[in-house]
């Protein structure tokens, strides 16, 4: 597939899947964002983990704000992403830190610690669409593919059941799969 192909085919699944989710009512998507949390609470790596990546949802995306608490209650140093320039930078966040609202929706850490990515056991990954290899189709910007390219850290994609697609998802040698994709249905391990 050529490269405008492949970005066609990424923004009309995209827009489905962005459309679906947005359409799911409020209650709707904080009860099954709660058992996403739970489920993603439980996996033994996250038991395991001393320093985890989460995002900090905005819009229809499973909230992260419950987890981000529940970890930092547990004693788990929690990273946030702030993106710089290209990059997306793990910055060390506590509740209560002062964030700032980016142009897409989400917030950022303003000041904070920026963490050594190779410290981080568990990185929670936001996605649009996942299909059950562990493909992901993100928001375009590419800023997760550079990151986790470069990392060792235990990926997780956070969704609900409804962005978890039967059909191979489009990709690229750049796209970086996740190793679990965790829904309020159950937890998808592509390597087993």
């Amino acid at each position: 597939m050529s490269s405008g192909g492949l970005k066609r085919a990424k923004r009309l699944i995209r827009r489905e899947v962005l459309s679906e989710r947005d359409a799911a009512t409020t209650i709707v998507r904080q009860e099954s964002g709660q058992r996403v949390g739970e489920r993603f609470l439980a996996l033994p790596e996250v038991q395991r983990a001393r320093t985890i990546m989460l995002f900090w949802s905005f819009g229809s995306e499973v909230p992260t704000r419950p987890l981000i608490d529940r970890l930092d209650e547990r004693g788990v140093a929690v990273a946030l992403p702030r993106i710089e320039g290209a990059d997306l930078v793990p910055v060390r966040f506590v509740p209560g830190d002062p964030t700032t609202l980016t142009s897409f929706g989400a917030e950022e850490p303003v000041g904070g610690i920026r963490l050594d990515p190779e410290t981080i056991d568990v990185v929670g990954v936001p996605g649009v669409a996942f299909d059950r290899r562990g493909r992901r189709i993100g928001y375009g910007g590419g800023y997760y593919d550079r990151f986790l390219r470069g990392i060792r850290a235990f990926t997780v994609g956070l969704a609900f059941e409804l962005q978890v697609l039967d059909e191979e998802l489009p990709g690229g040698s750049f796209d970086v799969p996740v190793d679990a994709i965790v829904t309020e249905d159950g937890t998808i391990r592509p390597s087993t």
